[in-house]
């Protein structure tokens, strides 16, 4: 008897001791990289980063991509960048070394035409990059990790649930991968009917300008705390593109769902949407050259705000609700934030003209022109207080556009342009 009690209690503390250890797999799971992962930094699309950004800088090094790019740097947990260039020949997807100089750490090359989205790095330094027809997921090294097939140019993409990797396309297809096995989790669904799968090149060259033949042309915003994708479609034969909201279910049949379509924002939305931390608003740029704030719930107009030009980048959002809105030709900076359901203008600035999105950080961050003759390029550092100017910093013989400034976690600044110069900075 004594040994069968002994034996019944070393099996009950075995057991016991198994159900409590549970799995261990959750560490491994991909989340975003705690630097500025992809575009607009999060999957909000906030532009904004939670370190203490410097005032003070100092050009650290400058280098070329010998090629266009037309996304921002995205930025690893570690000490890696890397940029989605368009050459001619040669590497095009490179992965640099921000506290070395930009050594080249690795790099190769991807089917071209997809340089309207940015990398996205998660937090073991693992690349997910779209080209036209195809997702891709690399590890810190250039072995292609895994290669799946898709209908269009995936967009910026998105780490939803940790382990979750939202592929949205230029042509509207709508996936969910599992990011370190690269399966289809769940049923794609396609926002646009009629599409030719063998054609995943069509369209693309209305995606720069956001034009009617390229029916998602901006990165979608998504919100870990609401579920909610949001996203802008122009519908074939449509007079003007709309908001649309999709609901992430995981672990749910279907895994994502259609919420609300709206027509509220003035002529149409342009550039990508950005959500507010709490999920329940979004912002985005009318093309009737208003600033729109969208119910997150059912897609009403809450409030806009006129800004007198075409704002043709994204705008930005501090989690305590401070938006500075977006940057184009003719642009002033401006900051608002709602008070008591209403529009209230901070502070405006028109001496300051920002061509890019501005990135924000304690401080502000955005690119301007610099010089007499308005050739040249310059970061700009301003204050999130009253807009005012705190610094001007060069860009020795930058040409092109500004495709925005990325801030990594050590508070190193990166900018770079459309014609592929991209410079490194750190606090001075």
């Amino acid at each position: 008897m004594l040994r069968r009690f002994i034996g019944l209690t070393v099996t009950a503390l075995i057991a016991g001791m198994l159900a409590g250890c549970g799995t261990t797999d959750s560490w491994v799971e991909a989340r975003p990289a705690t630097s500025w992962a992809a575009q607009y930094a999060d999957a909000a699309n906030s532009s904004h980063s939670p370190v203490s950004g410097s005032a003070n800088l100092r050009l650290e090094w400058a280098r070329s991509v010998k090629g266009d790019l037309g996304a921002q740097v995205a930025l690893s947990s570690g000490s890696y960048l890397a940029v989605n260039g368009q050459t001619g020949a040669g590497c095009s997807l490179m992965v640099w070394e921000t506290d070395n100089h930009a050594r080249q750490r690795w790099c190769t090359r991807l089917w071209q035409g997809g340089g309207m989205s940015s990398p996205l790095f998660d937090g073991f330094d693992n690349l997910y990059i779209g080209q036209p027809g195809a997702v891709l997921a690399f590890p810190p090294t250039q072995w292609i990790r895994w290669r799946k097939p898709v209908i269009g140019m995936p967009l910026t993409m998105r780490l939803l649930a940790p382990g979750n990797l939202l592929v949205i396309t230029h042509l509207g297809q709508v996936l969910v991968f599992d990011a370190h096995r690269g399966t289809v989790v769940g049923t794609s669904l396609d926002l646009v009917s009629g599409v030719d799968p063998r054609d995943s090149e069509r369209g693309l060259e209305d995606c720069r300008l956001a034009r009617p033949d390229c029916p998602v042309a901006a990165a979608p915003a998504y919100s870990e705390s609401t579920g909610l994708i949001v996203l802008t479609l122009w519908e074939p034969g449509a007079d003007k593109p709309v908001l649309t909201a999709l609901r992430y279910r995981p672990g749910q049949t279907p895994i994502l769902t259609r919420e609300w379509t709206s027509d509220a924002v003035g002529d149409g939305p342009l550039a990508s949407p950005v959500l507010s931390a709490d999920g329940a608003t979004v912002y985005v740029n009318g093309r009737d050259e208003r600033l729109w704030a969208i119910d997150s719930g059912d897609g009403s107009a809450k409030w806009s705000v006129p800004l007198a030009y075409l704002a043709q980048t994204p705008p930005s959002v501090t989690p305590s609700g401070v938006v500075v809105a977006g940057g184009g030709p003719g642009a002033r900076l401006i900051a608002v934030r709602e008070v008591g359901g209403k529009p209230e203008t901070l502070w405006e600035r028109d001496d300051v003209s920002p061509l890019s999105t501005s990135s924000l950080a304690g401080v502000g961050y955005t690119v301007v022109r610099d010089g007499d003759d308005d050739a040249g390029l310059a970061l700009l550092v301003f204050d999130l207080g009253d807009g005012h100017p705190l610094n001007r910093y060069p860009l020795p013989g930058a040409t092109g556009w500004p495709v925005g400034v990325s801030i990594n976690h050590d508070r190193r600044v990166v900018t770079a342009t459309s014609e592929g110069q991209v410079y490194g900075f750190v606090p001075a």
